[in-house]
């Protein structure tokens, strides 16, 4: 009977695995600067892609692990960063009264939630919860690739059921997905004067969103690639001072 039972679960979980890949398919791979062993991310694309976050993402998604002296990595000076700081309200307290308050931000301070909490993001957003965006590169298998291919995969609905509210997207798993297409050809005014195309404000964002990711990566990769040169010289040392201790040695 047991063994019925966990053949019955993994019959089920065979077909749900098998339904998922069906309806997700494999996005396709772009070219990201930072995909490489040795790859960095490009600072102009970073700073278009932190504008498109900011006048089109933030509306709906957080960055909560994101602070913003953070940005500085991004090339903003130190006085930019003030400045974009204090544009936010920031919940603080309690005051010598004992009640929270707000004010201006400071760049110490995280990015606040666009919502108070769970159910007022709920209530506007047709049910749906949107996702904090600090670690979504992270997140979802095909990492940048997919979230870019989301982005870009808003089509007209090929007569897939969708109930009301929901837009059909080829590359969101089951196709029927609650969030409307964020991205439309010159929503965004590039302060670099780049042409704002869907695919140009997609590839941008996806490349802020990976770095936000991981913030450190590019130390990451300049450690490991020390550490790799250090026991290749190691190794070497190691290999020829075996050889001169045993050079006297008979076989």
């Amino acid at each position: 009977m047991i063994l019925f039972h966990i053949a019955s679960v993994a019959a089920i979980l065979i077909t749900i695995t098998t339904l998922s890949a069906e309806h997700a398919p494999i996005p396709p791979k772009q070219n990201w600067s930072f995909a490489s062993p040795t790859g960095t991310f490009d600072r102009a694309a970073l700073q278009r892609g932190f504008q498109v976050y900011k006048q089109v993402c933030s509306a709906c998604h957080g960055i909560k692990y994101i602070s913003f002296r953070h940005l500085a990595a991004l090339g903003l000076t130190e006085a930019e960063i003030k400045v974009l700081a204090s544009q936010y309200q920031i919940k603080d307290g309690p005051n010598d009264a004992g009640d929270m308050f707000e004010r201006p931000g400071r760049p110490s301070d995280y990015f606040p939630n666009p919502y108070a909490n769970n159910k007022q993001a709920r209530a506007a957003n047709n049910g749906s919860l949107p996702p904090d965006l600090s670690l979504i590169i992270k997140a979802r298998e095909h990492a940048a690739n997919y979230v870019y291919a989301l982005l870009t995969g808003f089509k007209e609905n090929p007569n897939f059921k969708l109930s009301p509210g929901q837009y059909y997207n080829e590359y969101f798993p089951g196709h029927a997905i609650s969030m409307a297409p964020p991205l439309s050809e010159g929503l965004v005014t590039y302060n670099d004067g780049t042409n704002a195309t869907v695919d140009q404000m997609a590839h941008d964002v996806t490349t802020f969103l990976a770095w936000a990711s991981e913030p450190e990566m590019e130390q990451r990769k300049r450690l490991g690639l020390k550490v790799i040169l250090y026991l290749l010289v190691m190794t070497g040392l190691f290999y020829a001072t075996m050889r001169r201790i045993w050079k006297g040695v008979r076989k």
